[in-house]
């Protein structure tokens, strides 16, 4: 389905945003990216005109409003949707549902009826609804694969590798800490326990630990002081999941992403564990793997607030006009 090997089209929804602009950036980037499509329902055109000068071979295309959006995703391989309004202060993830559901609902409507197996990427928040929507509505059209549908909690794992790098005084790059779950506050769960290289905590550094991944969000949206959430960030690690499925897409071997997915793992229809990703989308849930006394105490914490999230999004779509 791949247009051509290394060669594919990836479309970026909402690429005049605080993350679609510098996730677009690091897209043109990247060799793996042959035709760079972007669309949101402004300035586009510039955006586009910009990073069209830049040296690589990544082929730039902008599109502006709804009635280009069906031709912005004619052909993809790889939809990431950073669409959507971000939190301000005082806001959890959840405050954004009213408007970023029928935003993400918009979307994945499109993406049934133009690249229906298409790689498909959630990065709008709240993530733990927004998956269940986007499938939801592939489910309407009858083109929903679970394989293919991925809400991307990635920056969750790059704060977790970044923090305990910080505090083992270890190089950032070598450190990688699955993250399960979700990707808001307490379902977001660090395994700690499976981090490699193995590093241990006392248990109030652990605990202090812990709630520093699962509030890292608010720390930049505090930090920011109104002037929105994490973008860079959160451009980078999208990048680096959207670079993995290409990669996986390419044939290459033993790519590893956590994601939050349709799921068997737990009572909750949707989880995030890590993934051996294939030509496919995904080839093998790895699962929960082994965990401390601690991380089954966060995961029993997690469930009831992932499963009403869950369920607040299948209602949504079930309740669409």
């Amino acid at each position: 389905q791949l247009s051509s090997l290394n060669n594919a089209k990836v479309a970026v929804l909402g690429a005049s945003g605080g993350i679609g602009q510098p996730l677009s950036l690091l897209l043109k980037n990247s060799p793996l990216v042959g035709e760079l499509s972007l669309f949101d329902i402004a300035h586009t055109p510039g955006v586009a005109a910009d990073l069209s000068h830049i040296e690589t071979r990544a082929h730039v295309t902008g599109y502006m409003g709804p009635d280009q959006l069906n031709a912005a995703l004619k052909g993809c391989d790889v939809v990431v949707i950073p669409a959507g309004v971000p939190r301000k202060p005082g806001m959890t993830r959840d405050d954004l549902f009213n408007t970023n559901a029928t935003i993400v609902a918009t979307l994945a409507d499109a993406v049934a009826r133009n690249c229906p197996e298409a790689m498909i990427c959630i990065i709008a928040n709240p993530v733990n609804s927004t998956i269940p929507i986007t499938s939801e509505v592939m489910k309407k059209y009858g083109v929903y694969n679970p394989n293919r549908v991925f809400g991307v909690t990635t920056l969750d794992i790059v704060r977790a590798n970044a923090f305990v790098a910080e505090l083992k005084g270890l190089d950032p790059a070598r450190v990688n800490v699955p993250v399960i779950g979700g990707h808001a506050g307490k379902t977001i769960i660090p395994l700690i326990s499976q981090a490699t290289p193995k590093v241990e905590f006392p248990a109030d550094q652990l605990s202090a630990l812990t709630a520093r991944i699962q509030d890292a969000g608010t720390e930049v949206v505090k930090a920011k002081a109104g002037a929105g959430s994490a973008t860079l960030s959160m451009a980078y690690a999208g990048a680096r999941f959207t670079f993995s499925v290409l990669d996986a897409m390419n044939g290459k071997e033993g790519v590893v992403e956590c994601a939050y997915v349709r799921s068997e793992e737990t009572e909750c229809k949707y989880f995030s564990t890590p993934l051996l990703l294939g030509k496919h989308g995904i080839e093998k849930n790895l699962g929960l793997g082994k965990l401390s006394a601690f991380e089954e105490n966060l995961v029993a914490d997690a469930i009831g607030e992932l499963k009403g999230s869950i369920k607040k999004g299948e209602d949504f779509v079930a309740n669409m006009k």
